[in-house]
């Protein structure tokens, strides 16, 4: 049975305000902590041992890769505390991109979507909803993984655990930010898509974003909203019918739902894509 928000709202403390064990680290700190963290994890069953990389670039590339890998076991504390301080330092090193300086109701920005700070970001997700394995992977999935922390897949997993399913095509679920600039994390899994796509393809990824706009609209404290770009990925989407599916989507549900979000933005990775959501937005 779909797991509704009701039903797994309290399981990952949705309405509970991020409270990080351990204070954002200043810079020279950095890599102190990342060296810590990789000989705290190697021992841990997920990962197993693993040589310490010569250098502060290789060992942080090293400790990502090991938390992708990770499932959504819970971790120690101490752990807890060096990731939060880790993360939490790095994320006050880059400045996020505030939403309320975009236009409204619906604006594009061109950047990483990790560092905007919108109230609630888009991910698109894989129907095990539990972020992308591969390390080092360059999919929007691992990213926000990457830059929210381990805590993030734990909550994915409660919820997946609560539902005892795969996540349907065109649904989506809710989980905090964590060390995301964005304080909530809308997980949606859009259509898998080889060659031009279907009409009943074209529906599901429209249900995608009403699904992530209807969800949204469920927590008040959500005003403002970021996409990434829905199955146009390694889910093969072309990028033109998908940009127009979800111009049109979003435009027609801020009509139907006048005032409830101030901001709904289209992020573009790349000039092309951010091309497109202007000419069609």
């Amino acid at each position: 049975m779909l797991a509704t928000l009701p039903g797994y709202r309290d399981a990952v403390a949705l309405d509970e305000s991020f409270r990080p064990l351990g204070a954002p680290a200043p810079a020279h700190e950095l890599d102190r902590l990342t060296s810590l963290a990789l000989r705290m994890l190697g021992d841990d069953p997920w990962v197993g041992g693993f040589p310490l990389p010569g250098n502060a670039g290789e060992r942080r590339r090293l400790l990502r890769a090991v938390l992708t890998i990770r499932g959504p076991a819970p971790l120690d504390p101490e752990l807890v505390a060096v990731l939060d301080a880790l993360l939490g330092g790095e994320r006050q090193r880059t400045p996020p991109a505030d939403v309320v300086t975009l236009p409204a109701p619906i604006a594009v920005w061109r950047g990483d979507i990790t560092r905007l700070a919108a109230d609630a970001i888009v991910n698109a997700a894989n129907d095990a909803m539990l972020g992308c394995f591969q390390p080092l992977h360059a999919c929007v999935d691992n990213a926000i993984h990457a830059v929210a922390g381990p805590r993030l897949r734990a909550d994915c997993g409660r919820i997946m655990s609560l539902q005892g399913t795969p996540e349907p095509t065109g649904t989506a679920k809710i989980t905090r930010g964590y060390h995301l600039p964005a304080s909530f994390v809308l997980h949606t899994v859009g259509p898998i898509v080889h060659g031009s796509p279907s009409p009943a393809e074209e529906s599901a990824l429209a249900d995608s974003y009403r699904a992530c706009l209807d969800l949204a609209a469920e927590v008040p404290g959500i005003r403002t909203i970021a996409f990434c770009a829905i199955s146009t990925g390694i889910f093969g989407f072309p990028k033109r019918p998908a940009a127009r599916i979800a111009t049109g989507t979003v435009r027609d549900w801020l009509a139907a739902h006048p005032g409830r979000f101030d901001r709904v933005v289209f992020v573009a990775f790349k000039a092309e894509d951010e091309g497109l959501y202007r000419e069609l937005s």
